[in-house]
């Protein structure tokens, strides 16, 4: 079974975020770590590769540097990486990224393609049913646990109160939830075989070959950032010091009826 996980470098916001004069992201000044969700779905892929011998690949789209991610996902567990590079290719929203994406995996062999359920830099839960479309795959999303059943995949999904359990033929994708797992640490001999044995191919916009350049990078992509902050002010809010408890219950039961929140 063949595996492909599509992972994300995105900025580490304790240590803050920098925008370009456009409104994006200036990725190339911010630290960095690798998606939450997605090394959710990485030590899934993983888990299903101690189980059943799978062949794990790990996938993303970004800078040069987003080759360590990639590496970290090798010492991990998985056996090689495909990083997707090109200055043509910045600043692409969703579509333009997944387009892109989905493009680099029409060369690989696949059964299963896992991605997280979505990015902390964007939030948008959009890219990974969007590369399932572009491929013309199911898609199963917000994963809550993963099993093989010959050719079918069964996935308990997370739906409000309560959850779904879907089960469909591969190859299809799957977004996962960080709370679908706790993944796996790297280990020293992992670290090792990450930068000395295992692979890294890289892909520009030439090795693409399927995907047309109206829906790449800033200029392929439909929505554009208006404005973006690193923080939302919030306004200090109301305060009211002289009720009793009895008033101060009914002052906010008639705020929750008010916002028509009750």
């Amino acid at each position: 079974m063949n595996i492909i996980v599509c992972i994300k470098q995105v900025p580490d916001t304790a240590g803050g975020v920098v925008f370009n004069p456009d409104g994006t992201l200036n990725r190339g000044a911010m630290l960095t770590i690798m998606n939450p969700d997605d090394k959710a779905g990485l030590e899934a892929a993983l888990r299903l590769k101690d189980q059943y011998g799978a062949h794990v690949t790990v996938v993303t789209m970004g800078l040069p540097k987003a080759e360590d991610v990639l590496r970290e996902a090798m010492a991990m567990g998985a056996d090689e990486g495909v990083l997707i590079t090109d200055r043509v290719l910045g600043g692409a929203d969703t579509w333009a990224t997944s387009s892109t994406i989905a493009a680099g995996i029409r060369n690989l062999d696949y059964d299963l393609i896992i991605t997280g359920r979505q990015a902390i830099d964007g939030d948008t839960a959009q890219v990974g049913p969007q590369i399932a479309e572009h491929l013309d795959i199911p898609v199963i999303s917000y994963a809550e646990e993963i099993k093989i059943d010959g050719d079918y995949v069964i996935v308990k999904r997370q739906y409000e109160d309560r959850y779904h359990e879907l089960k469909a033929k591969m190859p299809c994708l799957i977004t996962a939830l960080a709370e679908l797992n706790e993944p796996r640490y790297m280990t020293p001999g992992g670290i090792f075989d990450a930068y000395d044995e295992k692979k890294v191919t890289v892909w520009g916009r030439a090795d693409l070959k399927d995907l047309d350049d109206a829906n790449i990078g800033l200029n392929g992509s439909p929505t554009k950032i208006a404005k973006a902050s690193d923080k939302v002010r919030k306004g200090a809010g109301e305060k009211k010091a002289d009720l009793d408890p009895q008033g101060a219950c009914e002052y906010i039961m008639s705020k929750l009826t008010e916002k028509h929140v009750i």
